[in-house]
């Protein structure tokens, strides 16, 4: 016996599941957000494209927060120029003071 879901003869038919799918259009990952689900989980992040573009990516919460952590640097620049190879090397950084140039109204 026949168990497909019936829907009208304008909708395209759903696509069969692929192992460790990437790509999903929009309307198909709304339809079948579970595997997406599942999938970013199982196999790692799933794109949802829109109009052709990826529009959003779909990763674990853990994968999420590893990404979005701040790498806060130590010391400051002031101390980054101090530690450079370069002080003391007698590298110049002066300039001449610009006044500009005359300009006719």
């Amino acid at each position: 016996m026949n168990r497909e879901p019936k829907r009208s003869p304008r909708q395209a038919p759903i696509a069969k599941p692929r192992a460790g799918r990437k790509d999903w259009q929009l309307q198909e990952a709304k339809a079948r957000f579970s595997e997406v689900f599942r999938l970013a989980r199982e196999a790692g992040p799933q794109r949802v494209t829109k109009h052709g573009r990826t529009a959003v990516v779909v990763v674990p919460a853990e994968e999420y927060e590893r990404l979005s952590q701040s790498r806060a640097r130590q010391g400051s620049l002031a101390r980054f120029l101090a530690d450079s190879p370069l002080r003391g090397s007698g590298i110049r950084l002066e300039r001449p003071r610009d006044f500009g140039r005359p300009v006719r109204l």
